[in-house]
C-alpha cells in the first residue's frame, strides 16, 4: 500500500512537471517575440508598420499591412472551402457512413494530416497552378499562382484536422439526444444536423480554430502556390505575400533592424492567433451560458 502511495505520488509530480515545462515552453515563446518584436515596431512607427503597405528593407520602409490583409484573404479562402467539406465530411463519418466504407476513409483522412507541407505544394504547382491558369487565362489573365489557389490548396490542408476534431465532438455527445430526437418523429438526417451538430457545437468550432490555426500559419506551400509578390493584392486570381512567407523567405539574410522588423512582423501573427482563441472561448462561454 505505501509503495503504490509513492509511486501515485511519484506520478503526480512527473504530470506537473511536464506541465510547467509546457507553461515555460509558450512562456519563453512569448519573451522572445515581444522582447524582440516590440522594440523594432517602436522604431518603425505602429502606425508605418501596421499600415503601411510598402515594404522595402533597401529604403528602411517596412509596412506589413500588404501581407496581413494577404493573410486574411488567403485564411479566409480556405475556410470557406474547408470548413463546409470538413464538417459535413464528419458528420458523414460519425452517423451515415458504411462501417465498409469507413476505415478506409478514416485511413485516408489520416493520411491527409500526415502528408509534409512541401507535398501539397508540390501537388498545388503541378496540378492546381495549371488548372487554374488555364480555366481563367482568357478571361482574367494571369500564370494560376494566385490567391485562389493558395485559398484551394490551404483548404484542402485544413480538411484532416477540422474532420478528426469535429467527428470526436460529434460522437462525444450522448445517444439519447439523437434518440430522442427519432422518437419526437424527426427523421435521421434532421435528427443529426438538428440536434447532434448543435450539441457538439463547442467542439466542431474547437477544429474550425484549429483549421484556421493551421491555416493562417502554413509556409511552404503557400510560398510555392501564391506568387509570393510585396505587394498589395490585387485581385482574387493575381499573387501575394503572406506574413509567414514573408518571414521564411527574408529571415536567412536578414540584419538589424530588418531582421527585428521580421520578428515583429511574427508577433502580429502571434497575435492574430491569440485573438482568434480568445474568440473561441467568448463564444463558447456565450453558448453555455444561454444553456
Amino acid at each position: 500500500m505505501k509503495s503504490k502511495n509513492i509511486a501515485e505520488k511519484a506520478m503526480e509530480i512527473l504530470f506537473f512537471i511536464c506541465a510547467c515545462v509546457s507553461v515555460l515552453c509558450v512562456a519563453l515563446i512569448c519573451i522572445f517575440l515581444f522582447a524582440n518584436g516590440i522594440p523594432a515596431i517602436g522604431k518603425i512607427g505602429v502606425g508605418n508598420f501596421l499600415l503601411g503597405d510598402i515594404w522595402k528593407p533597401g529604403s528602411n520602409q517596412y509596412g506589413i499591412f500588404a501581407f496581413i490583409i494577404g493573410s486574411i484573404y488567403v485564411t479566409a479562402g480556405a475556410i470557406l472551402i474547408g470548413v463546409p467539406i470538413g464538417v459535413l465530411t464528419a458528420a458523414f463519418m460519425a452517423k451515415f457512413c458504411p462501417k465498409k466504407l469507413y476505415r478506409p476513409l478514416k485511413a485516408g483522412v489520416e493520411l491527409l494530416a500526415g502528408i509534409p507541407s512541401v507535398i501539397y505544394g508540390f501537388f498545388g504547382l503541378m496540378v492546381i497552378v495549371p488548372f487554374v491558369r488555364e480555366q481563367f487565362r482568357d478571361s482574367f489573365g494571369g500564370n494560376g499562382l494566385s490567391i485562389l489557389t493558395a485559398a484551394v490548396l490551404l483548404g484542402l490542408m485544413i480538411l484532416p484536422t477540422i474532420i478528426n476534431v469535429s467527428e470526436a465532438a460529434i460522437r462525444a455527445v450522448p445517444d439519447k439526444y439523437y434518440q430522442g430526437a427519432l422518437a419526437l418523429g424527426a427523421t435521421h438526417e434532421r435528427s443529426v444536423f438538428r440536434t447532434v451538430l448543435p450539441a457538439a457545437k463547442s467542439g466542431i468550432m474547437a477544429g474550425i480554430v484549429l483549421g484556421i490555426g493551421r491555416a493562417i500559419g502554413e509556409t511552404m506551400a503557400v510560398i510555392m502556390v501564391a506568387g509570393n509578390q510585396a505587394r498589395m493584392p490585387a485581385g482574387l486570381l493575381k499573387g501575394l505575400r503572406t506574413m509567414t512567407a514573408n518571414i521564411v523567405t527574408e529571415m536567412g539574410y536578414a540584419t538589424g533592424l530588418h531582421r527585428e522588423a521580421l520578428i515583429a512582423t511574427g508577433v502580429v501573427l502571434f497575435v492574430f492567433i491569440l485573438i482568434i482563441n480568445l474568440s473561441l472561448s467568448l463564444l463558447n462561454r456565450r453558448s453555455e451560458n444561454a444553456n
